[in-house]
């Protein structure tokens, strides 16, 4: 038997119930929600859940549909047959009055992202004829990217999640037994019914709004949307327990649901204290004079006025209290870093997009004609062709060998447009000369063997330059081979002087190398910039320093992307190693002690 699961564990999930009867009852509203969890029964029980509680027709967004599926396309059979074009009708269309639940949504391609935003935005989609159809549903985008707080991975597209009134995570809300949170559910689907009969009556004050938003603004979470989903959620939950107007417990619960995700910070506590104990001091009545006239109504009006902004702002704390009690320790940290970010691939994740040259994953079709390993698109070719049918005397009224025919032109042909995500090389150059490269090499073995435990599921490679004596050499090709790497680090050498200018030359050319083959190339170099051997083997601190600056130089002109770890001691302005960085065009870290997983943060930190 399982255990029974904790009070904070059964919190979030009621939560998370609460998210999917709110969407059940005002989806348009609401927009959706944004649900972070892996594939597992605590998933799978939500979503059945929010199918139950929702009742009407639920549609499957797959992860790789296309504009032409979202929005309508040529019919091509239909064409044919009756002689005149006809079009089907897109998904966001077929959405209409359902709700529609997006698998895999981190993974949507952003051809498609565009229209299911407008969608959401507008309420309706445009159809392939030139028509608009309404298109007003919730979306339930599954993002299976999200690992936690400031995590790197795929993340679902801001145009989409901006969109999603409500945000949950169900990592912390185990579900120990799917039969025992099943035996419980809090709302039916009867209630859910009703709410939404009573939530056009569902009463907002102005204080209830006003502490909404309040509350938002003292969180980061500004924003007309933000405001606006928490009203809409406020709502809702008012309709759904009954209530003429909106209560503290609907408030609370809008906070936990749509402004606590979306905090970037937490409210100083101690300034807001600080100014009330200012205004009161400020707000302090002065000696009335004995000949003063008593005080007459209005000024028992203005008094009573006065208690309204308290009233409120012990309203606004309490959606503070609410929405800050659900914050997990450091996710304020990275909700502020995807909040920044305007992409939903991280840099590092799986590397740049580009051409497939005719291999690759097809996203559309382009006029060319086929050769050089460029593919015919014939679905794409035959609605570029059928148009124009009648006026080509293909139509139902040809006779004789053209009837029924469709003629085809060059300038009809269409060629498939690929694309392949570039794999992702991170060729790392490290000083392992002087008295201190034990301690070094040891931090870049361990951030090595990081990079590739993440490797297989990042799918990208490490490649290791290392530079000591006289010369520099590759110690490590680009690989993803856990084993190799290990093998082959635990007898690198050390000492001797430092050849930083020809490190940072084969660095370039192994990154190079990479980026001829397809790949997204990023230089890390590790070292304290303290040149003594130039590129011609001699000794010579000045000519060596130079040649270390000319090679910075040389990378920083093929526009790659690079670090340059400071591994000096003691770190003083104007190091040789910032005086690298700014020749090579890279971002500085200064790192005394860099610790394996240190290194590896600032790696994948590069933008």
């Amino acid at each position: 038997m399982s255990p029974a699961p904790d009070a904070a564990a059964e919190a979030r999930w009621r939560d998370a119930e609460a998210a999917a009867a709110l969407l059940a009852v005002d989806p348009v509203g609401l927009g959706g929600v944004w649900l972070r969890a892996r594939v597992g029964p605590t998933r799978a029980l939500w979503v059945e859940t929010a199918r139950r509680l929702w009742g009407g027709p639920v549609r499957r967004l797959p992860a790789t549909i296309g504009a032409e599926r979202l929005l309508g396309a040529l019919d091509l059979a239909a064409t044919l047959r009756e002689g005149a074009p006809r079009f089907s009708r897109g998904f966001l269309a077929e959405c209409d009055g359902a709700l529609a639940i997006a698998p895999m949504a981190e993974r949507l391609e952003p051809g498609a992202v565009g229209p299911i935003a407008a969608a959401l935005d507008r309420g309706s989609a445009p159809g392939a004829e030139g028509s608009v159809a309404p298109a007003r549903f919730g979306l339930i985008a599954l993002d299976e990217g999200e690992a936690g707080a400031g995590e790197e991975g795929e993340r679902l597209a801001p145009a989409l999640s901006e969109r999603l009134g409500l945000w949950v995570a169900l990592s912390e809300c185990p579900v120990r037994s799917q039969a025992e949170w099943a035996a419980r559910p809090v709302w039916s689907a009867d209630q859910v019914r009703d709410a939404r009969a009573r939530l056009a009556s569902v009463a907002v004050s102005a204080e209830a709004l006003s502490a909404l938003i309040e509350g938002a603004a003292r969180l980061g979470a500004d924003g007309a949307r933000t405001d606006l989903f928490a009203l809409r959620a406020a709502r809702a939950s008012a309709a759904l327990g009954g209530r003429e107007a909106i209560s503290a417990e609907d408030l609370a619960l809008a906070g936990r649901l749509t402004i606590g995700p979306r905090a970037t910070r937490l409210p100083e506590q101690e300034d807001r204290l600080e100014q009330e104990d200012g205004s009161e001091e400020e707000a302090a009545p002065e000696e009335t004079p004995p000949d003063a006239p008593p005080p007459d109504a209005s000024s028992d009006d203005a008094g009573q006025a006065e208690t309204e902004p308290h009233e409120v702002d012990a309203m606004a704390d309490a959606v503070i209290e609410a929405a800050a009690a659900r914050l997990p320790e450091g996710l304020l940290q990275g909700l502020s870093e995807i909040a920044r970010s305007r992409s939903s691939a991280p840099a590092g994740a799986s590397g740049a997009r580009r051409a497939g040259r005719g291999r690759g994953r097809a996203v559309g079709a382009v006029p060319g004609r086929p050769g050089d390993g460029a593919r015919l698109d014939l679905l794409a070719t035959l609605r570029a062709a059928v148009p124009w049918r009648m006026l080509r005397g293909g139509g139902a009224a040809a006779s004789g060998a053209g009837r029924g025919r469709l003629p085809v032109r060059m300038d009809d042909l269409r060629i498939v447009r690929t694309e392949q995500k570039a794999e992702t090389v991170i060729v790392f150059a490290v000083d392992a000369s002087g008295s201190t490269a034990l301690n070094r090499l040891g931090e870049a073995k361990g951030a090595v063997e990081l990079l590739l435990a993440e490797s297989y599921a990042r799918r990208d490679q490490v490649a290791l330059v290392c530079f000591r004596g006289a010369r520099a050499e590759l110690a490590l090709p680009p690989t993803r081979s856990l084993t190799r790497a290990k093998r082959l680090l635990s007898g690198l050498p050390g000492g001797g002087g430092t050849p930083l200018a020809s490190g940072v030359d084969l660095a370039r050319a192994v990154a190079e190398q990479a980026r001829r083959a397809g790949r997204t190339p990023t230089l890390v170099v590790l070292t304290d910039g303290q040149a003594n051997v130039a590129r011609s083997g001699l000794g010579g601190r000045v000519e060596a320093m130079e040649d270390a600056l000319s090679a910075a130089r040389a990378t920083a002109a093929t526009g790659l992307k690079a670090l340059v770890i400071d591994a000096s001691p003691r770190i003083r302005p104007g190091a040789p190693a910032e005086a690298l960085a700014a020749a090579m065009g890279a971002r500085y870290l200064p790192l005394p002690r860099a610790e394996a997983r240190a290194v590896t943060a600032a790696v994948r930190a590069l933008d």
